[in-house]
């Protein structure tokens, strides 16, 4: 393969300018999309393999779709099919891969499954989910944040919930780009703290804030997001009811709405467990963007194809 060697693995690679180029390419390409005009033929003659160790709607959807509009292959490798890491090596998996096809787009419970195909192969790869980082989805919020507020430089997003992947990857565009971000969460489900000091740090030269508080009143009151995702992600199935417990003090309610300014936006990355992390009528209400989101992956995704391949 001839392509340079670049990846998506998380957006800690990315400077701020990468972030904001794959932004207006997605918003681009959606108004391109409404209006009937098809998507440019980037990925044209190009087949990208999909190796998903985990459930998939909205990934798998929006991947397999935009790969097809930009005039590629996709090609879905299940996971049980190849047992990655015990049939055959990661890294020989990777090796092989190269030699066939132009990108690996995987989603794997563990983040240096993604690290060592990125390490192995001399195509780029694409984090679709691992249990540390989703990138995608973090890129998708933003396009959508966008998309609604005209003015984001100093927006304040608060995160109330269980410091996950999607957390992690929010927590990392908002310091990147320079907005306020705040997880309301227990003690014990704190962001890690590597991840925590690295976005400390990036916020700091983008002038903006990483808090971590228990005090939603106090998070939301000059929200101008408010982000929650499952209390138990994938992986974590047997941790499910004493994550319930911990948690159900921190769901997304109309109470939670009442105490954040007028208008203020409400996402999440779905599935969602209604009547848990957050109820429906939050989710199903004007503030929702959540749907609004999904449908962003899609172009975030084809953007950031883009990106690897320019």
């Amino acid at each position: 393969m001839t392509v340079p060697k670049k990846d998506l693995l998380s957006l800690h690679e990315l400077s701020s300018d990468d972030i904001h180029w794959i932004l207006s390419t997605a918003a681009d390409f959606k108004k391109g999309r409404l209006a009937g005009v098809g998507t440019p033929q980037l990925f044209e003659k190009k087949s990208a393999v999909m190796i998903f160790e985990k459930p998939s709607l909205r990934t798998r959807i929006t991947f397999e779709t935009a790969i097809f509009e930009m005039g590629g292959h996709p090609i879905n490798l299940a996971a049980d099919t190849i047992g990655m890491g015990k049939r055959e090596t990661v890294a020989d998996i990777a090796r092989n891969l190269e030699k066939w096809v132009h990108c690996i787009i995987a989603r794997t419970y563990h983040h240096d499954t993604v690290e060592k195909l990125a390490r192995f192969s001399s195509i780029p790869v694409i984090n679709a989910l691992t249990d540390l980082y989703h990138p995608c989805q973090a890129l998708a919020f933003a396009q959508t944040l966008f998309e609604k507020k005209t003015h984001t430089e100093m927006a304040d997003v608060v995160f109330i919930g269980d410091a996950n992947n999607v957390c992690n990857s929010i927590m990392v565009l908002c310091a990147k780009l320079g907005m306020n971000f705040t997880i309301v969460c227990p003690e014990k489900y704190s962001p890690d703290v590597s991840v925590l000091e690295s976005c400390r740090e990036y916020a700091r030269k983008n002038g903006s804030e990483i808090n971590v508080t228990r005090d939603i009143a106090a998070a939301v009151k000059n929200a101008t997001a408010i982000y929650t995702d499952v209390w138990a992600s994938m992986g974590q199935e047997t941790e499910a009811e004493q994550r319930k417990k911990d948690f159900m003090p921190y769901q997304v309610n109309s109470a939670v709405i009442a105490a954040a300014p007028e208008g203020v936006l409400v996402s999440h990355c779905l599935p969602a467990h209604r009547g848990e992390e957050i109820t429906s009528d939050v989710l199903d209400s004007e503030n929702s963007i959540a749907f609004t989101e999904a449908e962003n992956r899609l172009h975030v995704q084809k953007a950031a194809i883009a990106y690897l391949f320019s």
